[in-house]
């Protein structure tokens, strides 16, 4: 399984910035686009602030502003604004192609979509959070959309030990459980798993990796990266989040590490989906091999 690296940027380039789930917050949005401005040139119309019950705008308005920042020349990458929900909804009418789509949470349907294309694509901060990040994180986003080595990532704790090496494939595990049985779900098999959440409750997490299970889409996975599961906890409940995924793991038995700043947290460090990683469960560490571009 190996997936095509797409274009990388320079500092300068022209980049689009969409909105294809739920409307955001404009304080936290002209933080982030703040950011993104010192090293590119954002681009994007009034329309990205509409809004329609819990999405940014009609089905039709957002899809064509998805589509438009993919096709139009020019253009070195697509940056999402917010998550929600809201992007599964478009994907039957998305084409995509190799141009390079940052983001992450409602996102995750996208970046499968790229994956079962056979492109890599960014899993990192939606605008809304990138202004709220630490500087060394905004410096590994940087690289990375410019194709620049990264160093590797330390995770919190070892569930399963071992080591493992693939694709790093996943994302929002709510959202990836929604894909199965539908032909944007990418193969997990050979893959490093790479799954975060927020505000799901211990049960919900244990159901939701049982539905993966039960589908045959964990069979073959060589590995488990785990970030973040933001506000899982139950108050006045004994079972933990932390505590059902350690199960979880030592159930599946292939390395696994958890603790990740990847997701909903404070931190939110950007990785490359479909690039090969090395996840080393025991060291706990995940390597980047392979960049986006």
């Amino acid at each position: 399984m190996s997936f095509a690296p797409v274009p990388a940027l320079r500092r300068g380039d022209a980049v689009a910035v969409i909105a294809p789930s739920g409307p955001f917050d404009r304080p936290s949005f002209e933080q982030g686009l703040a950011v993104l401005s010192r090293r590119y040139q954002p681009r994007f119309t009034d329309r990205l602030f509409a809004k329609e019950r819990y999405l940014a705008g009609p089905d039709a308005a957002r899809l064509a502003e998805l589509q438009a920042a993919f096709d139009e020349p020019g253009l070195g990458a697509v940056f999402q604004a917010r998550g929600g929900y809201g992007a599964a909804r478009l994907l039957p009418r998305f084409t995509g192609k190799a141009r390079a789509f940052t983001g992450f949470s409602d996102g995750t349907a996208l970046h499968a979509a790229l994956q079962v294309k056979g492109l890599r694509s960014l899993h990192g901060p939606v605008l809304t959070q990138l202004g709220k990040q630490p500087e060394d994180v905004v410096e590994r986003f940087f690289c990375l959309l410019e194709g620049r080595p990264t160093a590797p990532l330390s995770a919190r704790e070892t569930l399963v030990p071992g080591v493992a090496e693939g694709p790093l494939l996943g994302g929002n595990l709510s959202v990836l459980t929604r894909l199965l049985g539908t032909r944007w779900m990418p193969s997990l098999r050979g893959a490093v798993l790479l799954l975060e959440d927020v505000g799901e409750r211990p049960y919900r997490l244990d159901r939701m990796w049982t539905h993966l299970a039960l589908a045959g889409a964990l069979e073959g996975v060589a590995g488990v990266a785990l970030g973040d599961f933001t506000d899982c906890d139950e108050k006045d409940q004994s079972v933990t989040a932390a505590e059902v995924l350690r199960t979880l793991a030592a159930e599946r038995g292939v390395p696994c590490a958890a603790g990740f700043a990847i997701g909903h947290g404070a931190v939110n460090q950007p990785v490359v989906l479909g690039a090969r990683v090395r996840l080393d469960a025991s060291a706990k560490t995940l390597t980047p091999i392979e960049g986006l571009a």
